[in-house]
């Protein structure tokens, strides 16, 4: 098996700077839609410019709602179709309209 390539002191910092910046932003985005503070819609619409919010799975995502919880989420995947690994940004206009449906009223 190769070894992943070897990095510099200052490369692997930066590295880790960057992978916990993308955890910092994910958990804020799903910190405040469990809080509602943000709507399902404006994270979809997030995601389509932001890289990091794009990056979060779907199923993190929609057990982050108020109110839903592992097997509801894993549930609604299920009869819209969405595989559980699919991230935001690989979500389909009828998966994200079939999202909104079931979760804006």
């Amino acid at each position: 098996m190769p070894q992943p390539p070897a990095l510099t002191d200052e490369q692997r910092r930066a590295a880790l700077a960057k992978a916990a910046e993308v955890r910092r932003v994910r958990a804020e985005v799903k910190e405040s839609l469990k809080a509602g503070r943000v709507t399902l819609a404006s994270v979809l619409e997030r995601a389509a410019s932001d890289e990091l919010v794009a990056g979060i799975k779907v199923l993190a995502i929609i057990e982050s709602l108020p109110g839903v919880g592992k097997v509801t989420a894993r549930q609604v995947m299920d009869q819209i179709g969405i595989a559980e690994s699919r991230r935001l940004r690989g979500l389909g206009e009828h998966q994200r309209r079939a999202l909104l449906d079931r979760f804006s009223a």
